[in-house]
């Protein structure tokens, strides 16, 4: 996602710790509210043309321009699904900035929906990945995922983390910084969360 080169050997050479919030309103979800933390290695890549620039300068709001224009290009990295079909979203974010945490790098970002789809019905299952798996995408836990006050009664947030085979495991670990596996094997999905929304 970053274009990133580092010195490790093995997938993926790039780490993205998640938090999502609904965005709710008349008992309907109308968008995602992401925040991305990277890790140090990518954060030192990806901020090196910033040097000592302060946050507010314009040179960190090209930066945050450039790195939400790669993650949009990715169609956010994120699926959306309800009953076996996507959910739609607006190709722009409504909004978003890029911030430095200590020595991480944090992105925050909204993704609103294309049409608000009702809380109630069949759940809604998110899934955020890199198809490639060269950046690893996870949820700590189920604390990562935040449900706002009035839909909290209604409404239950569950994340499931697939357990990959050995085999495939192996593989993924196999794969060097120049290696990129085959796109018909949709190797993040297969390490990808989903995290399901139910609402009664």
């Amino acid at each position: 996602m970053m274009a990133c080169a580092f010195p490790t050997l093995a997938h993926p050479h790039s780490f993205i710790d998640m938090q999502t919030t609904l965005v709710t309103r008349d008992k309907s979800l109308i968008g995602l509210k992401m925040v991305w933390t990277m890790d140090e290695i990518t954060s030192a890549d990806l901020l090196y043309d910033a040097g000592k620039a302060a946050p507010d300068s314009i040179v960190w709001k090209k930066l945050a321009a450039e790195v939400m224009a790669r993650v949009m290009a990715q169609h956010y990295f994120t699926d959306v699904y309800r009953d076996g079909k996507p959910v739609r979203y607006m190709r722009l974010p409504s909004e978003y900035q890029l911030s430095l945490n200590g020595a991480k790098a944090v992105l925050e970002f909204v993704i609103p929906l294309a049409e608000p789809a009702p809380l109630a019905g069949k759940p809604l299952v998110i899934s955020t990945y890199d198809p490639s798996y060269f950046v690893d995408m996870t949820y700590k836990d189920d604390q990562a995922l935040h449900l706002s006050a009035e839909t909290q009664p209604s409404c239950k947030l569950s994340l499931f983390t697939p357990a990959p085979n050995a085999s495939l495991q192996a593989y993924a670990l196999s794969l060097d910084k120049a290696d990129a596996p085959p796109e018909t094997m949709d190797l993040g999905q297969q390490f990808a969360q989903k995290v399901t929304l139910q609402c009664q």
